[in-house]
């Protein structure tokens, strides 16, 4: 064998092993589904992107199901990219679903954040599908067993995650549990962490109360089991990502396990997030690795945290721009019952990252759009 084909074939290998061949995020593809697709016959379950065939079959026995999962993958992409809004790695490649990057594609402590963020996102959506009474398999969570304070009642619709961890793990958990899923390795890696993510959903059910009593006096209160939003929860796994511990696959016995790889003398925590293969900096495009780079992104000159010019900008440098604000202001309630306001015009400067193409190519671009009522005319570099 010549000496240029064993090099590709030995890298070919590598990147193989490297990528894990796993499907267990791919069916976040449903978030591109077409609203006309009316998904009330089995043999739709076919037309759905991302699907393997274990979760096709699951279709098709849970039909009334999918539009909460269809729904659940919306959440997991919009909570991904506003949850890492702040940092290098801003979870932009998850729109490419079923299709993804290296940065995801591989066992990286990136795809450890997506792989607990869906496995909470699709249960914790299914919970509250049973709640609103969306699903017709399923009705409010039971009355806790505990008896409440004096003066709190149990009462309400209480968020269903039993049945949403049932069905939600037996969907996003059917690809790893495949023959050929790839690794051994990134099949533990990546069930652990959807556990973790369910994990944290979990200890996320609180008391929920709403007040009863004459004139506002809150004599009782009714009181429910309910779940933070996704939200809040993205955030804390997010902590879990900045913490998580890198593991090697080692025989320990007659079989392998997934131990830390510096501290390999405990084994893995169950609270921890995990991954196997380090990532990139980011901070320079290279589809390779699957880093989109931070040329062109937005930075707070002001701030030391992660969203800082010196930090996002790797040391590059940063552009100035101009936006132009228009906002409700001067608001006055009338009886009754509504607000008139007026609208107020102002200049803010923001920056960007500066590009580190060679020669710099920079434009500027214009682009209208409404956020929370107020529109923005937004003016910024764009970089080639």
């Amino acid at each position: 064998m010549k000496p240029s084909l064993r090099f590709f074939l030995a890298g070919f290998l590598l990147l193989i092993l490297q990528t894990g061949l796993c499907y267990g995020i791919k069916w976040i593809a449903l978030s591109k589904t077409s609203l006309a697709l009316a998904l009330n016959q089995t043999q739709h379950c076919k037309q759905l992107e991302g699907l393997v065939v274990s979760q096709v079959q699951l279709c098709r026995s849970n039909l009334e199901l999918m539009q909460t999962i269809i729904q659940a993958a919306r959440e997991v992409i919009k909570t991904c990219r506003k949850t890492f809004s702040d940092m290098r790695w801003n979870c932009s490649s998850i729109e490419l679903a079923p299709n993804y990057l290296l940065d995801l594609d591989r066992g990286t402590r990136e795809s450890a954040f997506v792989y607990a963020l869906s496995a909470a996102a699709i249960s914790h959506t299914i919970a509250r599908a049973c709640t609103t009474g969306d699903l017709p398999g399923c009705s409010c969570g039971p009355i806790p067993g505990e008896t409440p304070g004096p003066g709190y009642r149990w009462g309400g619709c209480a968020d269903n995650l039993n049945y949403g961890l049932i069905m939600g793990s037996k969907f996003s958990d059917a690809p790893m549990k495949m023959k050929k899923s790839g690794s051994q390795a990134n099949k533990l890696m990546h069930l652990h962490n959807s556990e973790v993510g369910r994990q944290v959903l979990k200890a996320s059910l609180e008391m929920k109360c709403k007040c009863h009593g004459v004139s506002g006096s809150c004599s009782i209160k009714t009181c429910w089991k309910g779940l933070q939003e996704l939200r809040d929860i993205a955030l804390d796994l997010k902590t879990k990502y900045l913490s998580a511990t890198k593991v090697v696959h080692r025989p320990m016995g007659t079989r392998k396990y997934l131990v830390p790889k510096d501290i390999d003398i405990r084994p893995v925590k169950e609270t921890e997030l995990i991954y196997l293969q380090s990532s990139p900096d980011f901070c320079m495009k290279n589809e390779k690795v699957g880093s989109h780079g931070t040329q062109d992104r937005q930075c707070n000159k002001t701030s030391n945290g992660s969203d800082s010019c010196d930090l996002m900008c790797c040391g590059r440098g940063y552009n100035p721009y101009m936006d132009k604000v228009v906002e409700r202001c001067h608001c006055k309630y009338h009886w009754c019952c509504y607000v008139t306001c007026k609208k107020c015009e102002r200049t803010v400067e923001r920056y960007v990252c500066k590009c580190f193409s060679s020669p710099i190519k920079c434009s500027l671009r214009r682009q209208n759009f409404i956020w929370d009522g107020i529109f923005f005319q937004n003016i910024s570099y764009g970089c080639q």
